[in-house]
């Protein structure tokens, strides 16, 4: 039986795992609040709160729950827009979108309310509250009052003492007073173990888009709560991640941006927060889209893939580049999962850059996306590691183009010149998010912005497009 807490309810249920958050919150408990839009994750309509508990603190993330299956409630903290609200008068979020204008027709409220509640309640404030309402969309009022309600948010919040949040944020009308009972509430839970059976499935941000009638229908072998595909670690300059690893949990991991200085940047590119909050590495890769963020970010890591047997954990590695085979293909055979990816730490004489075109610049799918990792010695490129998406049937690891630039010179010539092999080892389809003649173009432009980014003193725009 599955087991969570619904706001202030303890719910134990025997629904299906596979049935959406969404839709178990609306039809079976009859919370309306959490409104059904987009159904795939990108409208913010649904967003809720998932707290987890964590040595007797409950951490909370934002996600959409139109594409979460309701197994991965178990042993958790769910909040709806209803769980929000004070028993006689708006809260402090509420309070600053209706002062500031901030709502017409009302549908997106409830999640833009969600979202700036969990901002409110994380602590580490690494990002502004307009970056945690970013997978929200507003069709009639505009943006320039949500901001400004996000900056009044903001403001408050710069008082909050960090020794005792909860308290505080009770006190000054974020959230109502039973958020105190949550983490006694939840180590009281017996959450259900589920059977290893059915489609395997993870936080369910690709899956979910294209089937989420049918995974209610069907056994789901959830894969989230694993602890062994969990972690990310640093062991002689190999550095681990999990496959069960977050975008969001690579994006505040601090050793990884020492070791990426613009990390944030770069995965800031990679859909909406609540998406970075659900969205696993290993799903990415499962997923094999051939312009799968991720798969692009690691593979210009030169990185290696650990596989596991479930039945007798049993293990093999591969490099990552060996992993997607054709479109939609890839080296998992019956009974394997993703365990976790590694790569070599970079050094100061390493030099990495992520780049992504998409029709709008945040929370879209790469037209094309791609990642280059560079090894120098005196200016001559000792190791290279290229990447591509939307360029070919799979994420491409431009393996010419790396093979080529090793013992070169970095300079505008060079850099030309690799560009003319990538483009005979690329081959772009027209679809609908570019002709291929406009993906070849773009796959120039960003393998030109590498090596502009990485060495200005040696590579010049105007060499490039002479």
């Amino acid at each position: 039986m599955i087991q969570f807490i619904l706001n202030n309810q303890i719910i134990k249920t025997s629904e299906k795992s596979g049935v959406t958050l969404l839709d178990f919150i609306r039809e079976q408990q009859q919370l309306k609040g959490t409104k059904i839009g987009c159904r795939e994750g990108d409208c913010g309509a649904c967003t809720v709160l998932v707290g987890e508990l964590n040595n007797n603190n409950v951490a909370y993330q934002s996600i959409t729950s139109c594409i979460s299956p309701l197994g991965n409630a178990n042993g958790k903290h769910i909040v709806t827009v209803e769980g929000t609200n004070l028993p006689k008068e708006l809260n402090t979020v509420q309070k600053a979108m209706t002062d500031n204008y901030a709502t017409q027709c009302g549908f997106c409220t409830p999640g833009f309310v969600v979202s700036m509640t969990g901002y409110a309640l994380d602590d580490s404030k690494s990002n502004t509250c307009n970056d945690a309402i970013s997978g929200n969309i507003c069709r009639c009022t505009g943006y320039k009052s949500i901001e400004k309600a996000g900056l009044e948010i903001e403001e408050k919040l710069e008082q909050k003492d960090k020794n005792h949040q909860i308290e505080w944020l009770i006190n000054e009308g974020f959230i109502p007073n039973y958020f105190k009972t949550i983490p006694e509430k939840l180590a009281q839970l017996q959450p259900k173990v589920f059977e290893k059976t059915g489609v395997k499935v993870a936080n369910g941000t690709d899956v979910y888009v294209r089937h989420a009638d049918k995974m209610a229908e069907e056994d789901v072998h959830l894969l989230t709560d694993q602890n062994a595909l969990k972690g990310i670690s640093f062991t002689e300059g190999i550095c681990t991640l999990g496959a069960n690893t977050t975008v969001t949990e690579i994006a505040e991991n601090k050793k990884l941006q020492t070791l990426f200085p613009k990390l944030k940047q770069f995965l800031k590119l990679v859909s909406s927060e609540q998406i970075r909050n659900m969205g696993t590495i290993g799903g990415n890769f499962v997923n094999a889209s051939p312009i799968g963020d991720m798969s692009i970010f690691f593979l210009a890591l030169n990185s290696t893939l650990t596989i596991q047997k479930e039945d007798d954990a049993s293990e093999r590695q591969i490099p990552f580049q060996d992993f997607h085979q054709d479109y939609k293909k890839y080296d998992l055979q019956e009974g394997e999962i993703l365990k976790s990816i590694s790569f070599k730490v970079p050094q100061s004489n390493d030099y990495f850059n992520f780049e992504k075109v998409s029709k709008r610049t945040h929370l879209d799918i790469a037209s094309v996306n791609a990642a280059g990792r560079v090894t120098a010695d005196n200016n001559i490129i000792t190791s290279a590691h290229f990447s591509v998406g939307g360029a070919a049937a799979t994420p491409k690891y431009l393996e010419k183009t790396n093979a080529f630039l090793i013992g070169k010179t970095i300079n505008s010539e060079t850099v030309k010149e690799a560009e003319a092999v990538l483009q005979s080892e690329i081959s772009p389809i027209s679809d609908v998010r570019g002709a291929s003649e406009y993906k070849r173009l773009l796959a120039k432009q960003l393998f030109f912005a590498h090596f502009i980014e990485l060495f200005p003193n040696e590579v010049e725009l105007k060499k490039l497009i002479a």
